[in-house]
């Protein structure tokens, strides 16, 4: 039955990987967080309700059994440590990249659609960075200049600036939990240490002071300054040396299967995918024994 109820899922999961593809939107954030709960809603009710009943056959005895086996090592608190990605988990753009590129880039001559600068980024993006061995290097600028201009096909120096800026300010970005304050500051009380772990470049630290979000975080471990992108091992790893846990003291939440739930893992973290097996950081400090 359990077997059944799994292939169930799979063909399910099948159809919905299509309609999460069409949600994708095209910057780094956008293009994953939109295909996790955005995805959701179209999903027939019929499908979503065969999902439900197959997972309500298999998935809680294994988790029950999960949570059982980590109290039993751990105690009620299950992690010593949460790790979060940024954009896609904790931080959303506020308005599709396409629209912004296109707005933005009108009084500098940009004439192509948001369908076409879309298409163009993704391209671009999807394309080996020859240029070095990281995508974002210190400030990232090389990079996202490379980006901006292939899907715009402008090379506007101080357009590309205007944009880059745009997307260091609290304006660009949103919280994708609005109750994120309140999970973090009981996290804290709990004695659980907390960490970003993103790629991204050296605008993080400064977003995340914009958003008023930086507090909330013992550590930040980002890509552009510890030399390795998820899903690199060792980006987590060194998470983890920055909060004095273990790796699997630790649990990583992040939106991406491969860049998040495979890196994780591959450095000894659990880990657990937002937007399918997490939907809030409420949900995520429950499951590790943390009343908010």
């Amino acid at each position: 039955m359990a077997v059944a109820a799994a292939s169930r899922v799979r063909s399910v999961g099948a159809r919905l990987r299509p309609a999460a593809s069409m949600a994708v939107a095209g910057c780094d954030g956008e293009r994953r967080w939109l295909g996790t709960a955005a995805a959701a809603e179209v999903v027939e009710s019929s499908a979503a309700a065969e999902v439900a009943a197959g997972m309500a056959r298999w998935e809680p005895m294994g988790a029950r059994e999960y949570y059982d086996y980590r109290r039993a090592i751990y105690g009620d608190i299950t992690h010593k440590a949460i790790l979060v990605d940024a954009a896609g988990t904790l931080l959303a753009p506020t308005e599709p990249m396409a629209q912004v590129y296109r707005t933005i880039g009108e009084k500098y001559g940009v004439k192509y659609s948001e369908d076409e600068i879309l298409m163009r980024y993704r391209r671009a993006y999807a394309q080996p960075w020859g240029r070095s061995r990281l995508r974002y290097v210190d400030d990232g600028r090389p990079f996202w200049q490379h980006i901006v201009s292939s899907s715009t096909g402008c090379t506007d120096l101080q357009y590309f600036e205007e944009l880059y800026h745009y997307y260091t300010t609290a304006k660009a970005w949103q919280l994708c939990d609005p109750d994120a304050k309140y999970v973090f500051e009981a996290l804290r009380k709990a004695g659980v240490k907390t960490a970003v772990v993103s790629n991204f470049d050296t605008r993080l630290r400064p977003l995340l002071q914009a958003l008023n979000c930086d507090h909330w975080f013992d550590a930040v471990a980002v890509s552009a300054e510890v030399a390795a992108e998820k899903p690199n091992p060792t980006i987590f790893l060194k998470a983890c040396e920055f909060l004095g846990v273990k790796p699997e003291e630790a649990v990583h939440i992040g939106d991406d299967r491969r860049n998040d739930l495979w890196g994780a893992r591959d450095a000894g973290c659990d880990a657990w995918l937002w937007g399918s097996d997490v939907y809030s950081f409420k949900e995520v400090a429950e499951r590790i024994g943390v009343k908010v």
